[in-house]
């Protein structure tokens, strides 16, 4: 019985050690999980910039089937979808709007570079806790830290389709680096 009670009252004890709130030496709250994903949108950028940068601008406008975007859009969706996501979250005007028209290599990248700057940027500005804030959007409601992460995976999606289309073209796809 001695076992059980000292076992609960450790666990109890570590639970609550972790529900704490991170703080640092002056008591001013932490941004680890601000950092966390600064980081990874990072990743996510130079990742995507390398997949934009290994496909050769001729084929910018190649499509794996009719259907589907050329490899200049799902680039440029990534960035205009990146806008969206961020400024949702951050509830300011994304540098994006609509369906961007050209498909060139030149304006994907730029397109790129530029909306994923708005979401590092946007985070940057973030707190821990404001990312947990509830926030009214057109869909619902949600907190900002969803809507970077479902921007962050959104572009992982679109990314991944892109890696194929190098594949396709006999160009293999630049390595995930973490």
């Amino acid at each position: 019985m001695r076992k059980i009670a000292i076992g609960t009252v450790f666990i109890c004890g570590a639970l609550s050690f972790c529900a704490l709130p991170a703080s640092s030496a002056d008591g001013a709250s932490d941004h680890k999980v601000v950092d966390e994903l600064v980081k990874h949108w990072t990743t996510s950028k130079e990742l995507s910039l390398a997949v934009a940068n290994a496909m050769p601008e001729d084929d910018y406008s190649f499509k794996a089937t009719s259907p589907e975007m050329s490899f200049g859009e799902q680039m440029n969706h990534i960035a205009a979808a990146d806008s969206y996501y961020c400024s949702a979250a951050a509830g300011t005007k994304g540098p994006i709007k609509g369906k961007p028209a050209d498909n060139s290599r030149s304006a994907a990248i730029k397109n790129l570079n530029v909306a994923y700057d708005y979401c590092i940027d946007s985070i940057k500005e973030m707190s821990d806790a404001s990312l947990q804030k509830s926030i009214s959007t057109k869909n619902g409601t949600t907190t900002p830290f969803e809507l970077f992460w479902g921007g962050f995976t959104h572009a992982a999606h679109h990314r991944g389709q892109a890696e194929v289309y190098l594949r396709l073209k006999g160009i293999t796809p630049p390595e995930y680096k973490f």
